[in-house]
């Protein structure tokens, strides 16, 4: 067990002690009302001489000199030195030391503690560089803009967008700025809606056509209106805060794009520090639980920046709620999709795909294709499904030199919108598109989508230049080579005829839970 010993004990030493383990520390000081202080602080502290070895203790693993007064530090560190060899030795300079005590003091110490240039330091890092010229710029922007502020997150949000909003909201209120957390769509993810309900997050349904009653508008976790969001295209933007690569021009009066970090949160979280803004216990629960998320628990692009980011924020985090966030029961609907995505799985070597037909919420087919990737021999996962006459797909890769992202743009991106990141991607594709996909087709609804999915898919993995070795016929797995066999109600029509799907009158919307979730994860979200 480490043993530390404290010798001499001033206003700085005092505030150290309140951060090292009471257990094994003893404090040596010839100040007797501090001794007393500490002892009723349950500190365990002797009163004599911190430059007499006979007051020390026997052994030392650590020695912290740590009084107000250099030259009384000076002499402490020397004697420390002499009597412990072997001993990590800290020393604090002390309150306006002499540049030649401070140069005693370190070359006698490990590690010296001197509060001028750590001052000095700290106003620096505030104050000059990049970083700072990012904070003041978006602090220019914030300012600059016409209040309320609308900070949109991308469509049906995840955890990482909605922290990165409401963290932005809650840095626009300490200068002064009034924002408001913002999105279109659904919350439907059960983990998203716990996320939003169990902290009572501040966010704003809005309808296309509401931002006309905002002044300004930020965009994060996504960086171009009316791409995965319901904005007008032609939407003025004040701020732009995302960490996914563009695939356009992106436009805004302060603009942050940084690809190489793993999550928009922890972007947020580095602009919370630059402000010294608190966050609130609320604030930093949901920017740790959209970096671990985006970053797979630190397993996905994961970057130095967001270990530090999640670092800084597990002081003020409620570790209870979190647990219940990440334990949320299943819905019916995505143990619905997950098992028809089992059934109707389709594998070519290492690369699965399946479609699940109709769905009621296209979060499951993110969660399906994460849990699909579990399987035995899988490298690469594709589920796809269709409602309100889109066809929403969600791809995952593992263990592959795979860009999927791009993979996906290759396949759908002619006829939809596609993107994303190398093992975590999307696409949307308009079901109207599939009369113009190639020879007439035949069949089902279902069977035209899957048909479609499935041949761009394989086609453009063949093609893709660092590809897993692709066999040469399909492996089925389900029991209908011809056509999926659909664990979801069907549609009863053909391609081209009127929708008449079969929904449940209690599938999902509870009017009062304005706030509810991220539909994909992230897919797409700059498709």
């Amino acid at each position: 067990m480490v043993t530390r010993l404290v010798l001499g004990c001033g206003a700085v030493g005092f505030d150290l002690l309140q951060r090292l383990p009471e257990r094994e520390t003893t404090v040596v000081t010839d100040d007797e009302p501090r001794a007393e202080s500490l002892r009723e602080a349950s500190i365990a502290a002797v009163e004599g001489d911190p430059t007499d070895p006979r007051a020390h203790a026997p052994d030392a693993d650590i020695v912290l000199v740590a009084s107000d007064d250099p030259e009384r530090n000076r002499t402490v560190a020397a004697a420390a030195r002499e009597t412990f060899p072997d001993a990590m030795l800290i020393a604090y300079a002390g309150e306006g030391a002499r540049p030649d005590t401070v140069d005693a003091i370190r070359e006698t110490a490990d590690r010296l503690i001197d509060p001028t240039a750590a001052l000095a330091d700290r106003v620096l890092d505030r104050t000059v560089g990049f970083e700072s010229d990012r904070a003041r710029g978006l602090r220019r922007a914030l300012l600059d803009a016409e209040e309320p502020v609308a900070v949109v997150a991308h469509d049906n949000p995840d955890p990482d967008a909605i922290a990165s909003a409401v963290a932005l909201c809650e840095l626009a209120d300490r200068i002064g700025v009034d924002a408001e957390a913002c999105y279109h769509g659904e919350i439907s993810h059960q983990e998203n809606r716990a996320l939003v309900n169990l902290l009572d997050l501040p966010l704003v349904r809005i309808e296309p056509g509401d931002i006309e009653g905002y002044g300004g508008v930020a965009l994060v976790d996504h960086s171009r209106p009316g791409v995965n969001d319901s904005l007008p295209e032609d939407t003025e933007i004040d701020v732009v805060i995302d960490h996914h690569p563009p695939r356009g021009p992106v436009g805004g009066e302060f603009v942050d794009l940084r690809s190489g970090v793993g999550a928009t949160s922890t972007l947020l979280t580095e602009y919370l520090d630059r402000f010294d803004v608190s966050p609130a216990t609320t604030t930093a629960t949901a920017l740790l639980y959209g970096i671990r998320i985006d970053t797979k628990e630190f397993t996905r692009e994961a970057s130095k920046a967001d270990f530090a980011a999640a670092a800084s924020l597990v002081p003020d985090v409620d570790a209870d709620t979190l647990s219940r966030v990440e334990t949320p029961s299943l819905s019916i609907e995505t143990v619905s999709v997950l098992a028809a995505a089992i059934e109707n799985r389709t594998v070519r070597d290492r690369a699965l795909s399946t479609c699940v037909g109709e769905i009621r919420d296209r979060d499951a087919l993110a969660q399906a294709a994460e849990r699909l990737l579990d399987m035995e021999g899988v490298d690469v996962t594709l589920v796809y499904g269709f409602m309100d006459e889109m066809i929403y797909v969600s791809g995952r890769a593992r263990g592959s030199d795979l860009d999927l992202g791009e993979t996906l743009r290759d396949a759908f991106g002619a006829i939809g919108d596609a993107g994303g990141h190398a093992d975590m991607a999307g696409a949307q594709i308009p079901l109207g598109i599939l009369g113009a996909t190639g020879p007439e087709r035949t069949g089902s609804l279902a069977e035209i989508v899957w048909e479609v999915v499935d041949e761009r898919f394989f086609d453009s993995l063949s093609d893709a230049p660092d590809a897993p070795s692709i066999g040469e016929g399909l492996e089925y797995d389900y029991a209908h080579a011809g056509a999926a066999s659909f664990a979801l109600p069907s549609i009863e029509r053909e391609a081209g005829g009127d929708a008449e799907a079969t929904t449940d009158d209690d599938s999902e919307t509870d009017a009062d839970d304005a706030s509810a979730e991220a539909a994909d994860r992230g897919d797409a979200d700059d498709a």
